[in-house]
């Protein structure tokens, strides 16, 4: 059996990478859902310590989008507006793997 090769072992790790900024974008927004609704009091130590790693993590990367887009009725899009653009990222890094070893589609 052939092994993968590095080119496909670098692109599975950046579609991991993209996939756990997904997973903490997702948990960023349930969680001040939960804030906003009064489910969980911001009281509480460890889902606040979760908040607060989230929002670190994914404030660098939503703030120029924040200032391209205003919330809408207080709901901010700028989220939903990164989650797409990370899963049309993961179909064009695949669509580039198969175009550089020549076993996926040009087209």
């Amino acid at each position: 059996m052939q092994s993968p090769g590095l080119l496909f072992i670098l692109f599975q790790l950046i579609d991991a990478i993209f996939g756990l900024v997904i997973v903490v974008l997702i948990v960023f927004v349930v969680i001040s859902w939960l804030y906003a609704f009064d489910v969980v009091s911001r009281r509480n130590s460890f889902v606040n310590a979760i908040y607060e790693f989230c929002r670190r993590l994914t404030d660098p990367i939503l703030k120029p989008l924040r200032r391209i887009i205003p919330p809408i009725a207080g709901v901010d899009l700028s989220v939903l507006v990164l989650l797409l653009a990370i899963q049309l990222s993961r179909s064009l890094l695949w669509w580039v793997h198969g175009v550089l070893t020549g076993t996926g589609p040009v087209l």
